[in-house]
């Protein structure tokens, strides 16, 4: 009786499945909104932080008006937050616990790298929050981390020296330490976490000072240490220019005083900029001679060569610049200085020679005797390049007064304003008015004019 049962309810069953298509169509729905949850369940994990991050950089568009997203590239921030979350989530997955896990290291690179704290911020909260999301205790975890991170960022940002980074790495060991201490109820529930921890901090500033020069390989950007390192005169160039050209190097090194003092008043980089300002010339070690700070007493060999030889000459030391730096290994933002410190200019000295030798009949084009460019379109190459301009200006002056130094500032200046030469950066009107007044009062000080003193003379005893 029991097994007739059980085969009607099998007969029913499978009369049921075979006459039911609906059923059929709801059960293969709801497998299949199943498997679509499950799928997409498991994608949306691996997505909600590149979202996350999306959605702060787009936050940060909107409150910080100024900040330029095109100089940092999305692609190098989801690098460095791919590093320490593929880090993360492998120490994780291995069973190990997350004060092995080098947090600090992302946001001390950011912030030396890209010189933003902003920056550096944006990657710590979504790094945090990702990290968190994978441990054991999010809350614990998520706090630890945006602690370490920030202080990390705050204590590495402008450094200019590596021991600067190793000491922040050991203040972050301690700060995460302590943290933890707090966060355990000021409780030592496992000593040794609290040494894991410390040594953490100090690994990671050892190896963000290891690792610091290939990320600037790849993200073609130099940072304050390596700036430093560039200012060194026993570097080969800058020796090479102290000795065959000492008028450009002279010359160089008071541009580099402008700009970097015209940039601090602006708000540019001015470190940068000064560096930049030293290795701008250095296309003119090819022929020295050809250029007015090198040249002996009075003799000017351009005397014996026609205004289009002497302009090719003169218009040649960028591209011969640019050659050298790269076969020295020059970072790509100094060669910029070298590319941009003429901009598109005319070379009005032998512009003007060419057209009082050339006929009537003979059309002298303007474009001819303008530098291939391109124009500067960052504040610091175009501060470099008024700061070049004026300085060469000045010092040819006679005599050298501070109406005569102020008036000539203004009249270079407003010159490469007019000819279009600082359409490409982002100085604004307010910022010119500010480098003008800091070049006068750097100029008048070097330049001014002073009393003749009477010779002492003895009598003959």
């Amino acid at each position: 009786m029991k097994d007739q049962t059980i085969t009607d309810k099998l007969k029913a069953e499978s009369k049921f499945f075979r006459f039911s298509p609906k059923f059929l169509i709801k059960s293969e729905f709801f497998i299949g909104v199943v498997a679509v949850f499950g799928f997409s369940y498991a994608v949306g994990l691996n997505l909600v932080i590149p979202l996350f991050l999306i959605a702060l950089v787009i936050s940060l568009r909107f409150l910080y008006h100024d900040l330029n997203l095109k100089s940092f590239k999305l692609l190098n921030l989801t690098f460095l937050f791919l590093i320490i979350f593929a880090i993360s989530h492998f120490m994780i997955q291995k069973g190990l616990p997350i004060f092995f896990i080098p947090f600090g290291i992302i946001p001390m690179l950011a912030a030396i790298l890209f010189g933003d704290l902003v920056i550096s911020f944006l990657l710590t909260v979504a790094s945090a929050v990702a990290i968190s999301y994978l441990a054991k205790e999010p809350n614990c975890t998520g706090i630890l981390f945006l602690i370490s991170g920030m202080l990390s960022s705050l204590l590495v940002f402008g450094a200019r020296r590596r021991n600067t980074i190793i000491n922040a790495g050991i203040m972050v060991g301690i700060a995460q330490a302590l943290s933890l201490f707090l966060l355990q109820n000021f409780s030592i529930l496992k000593p040794e976490n609290y040494l894991i921890l410390f040594l953490n901090g100090i690994a990671s500033g050892i190896i963000v000072v290891g690792v610091l020069p290939i990320f600037e390989l790849l993200f073609k950007t130099v940072t304050n240490i390596t700036l430093l390192e560039l200012a060194d005169f026993n570097n080969p160039i800058l020796n090479r220019l102290m000795i065959e050209a000492p008028g450009t190097y002279h010359h160089s090194l008071i541009v580099g005083n402008l700009s970097e003092a015209a940039c601090r008043a602006v708000g540019a980089n001015s470190l940068l900029a000064r560096i930049g300002a030293y290795y701008h010339d250095i296309g003119k070690l090819q022929k020295p001679d050809y250029f007015t700070e090198n040249q002996v007493l009075k003799s000017n060999v351009h005397e014996a060569l026609a205004p289009n030889m002497s302009k090719l000459v003169i218009m040649n030391h960028v591209k011969e610049g640019v050659e050298l730096a790269k076969k020295s290994h020059l970072n790509h933002r100094l060669i910029d200085f070298i590319q941009q410190h003429h901009g598109k200019s005319l070379v009005y000295y032998f512009y003007k020679r060419a057209l009082e030798n050339s006929d009537a009949e003979q059309e002298v084009g303007e474009e001819g005797f303008r530098y291939p460019g391109p124009k500067p379109n960052s504040k610091e190459t175009a501060v470099v390049l008024l700061a070049d301009s004026v300085e060469a200006a000045t010092r040819a002056l006679k005599e050298p007064t501070l109406a005569k130094i102020a008036e000539n500032v203004h009249k270079i200046i407003n010159n490469k304003f007019i000819d279009g030469q600082l359409d490409e950066c982002e100085l604004t009107l307010k910022d010119i008015e500010t480098i003008s007044t800091v070049f006068i009062h750097i100029l008048s000080g070097i330049y001014h004019s002073r009393v003749n003193y009477p010779e002492e003379r003895r009598e003959p005893s």
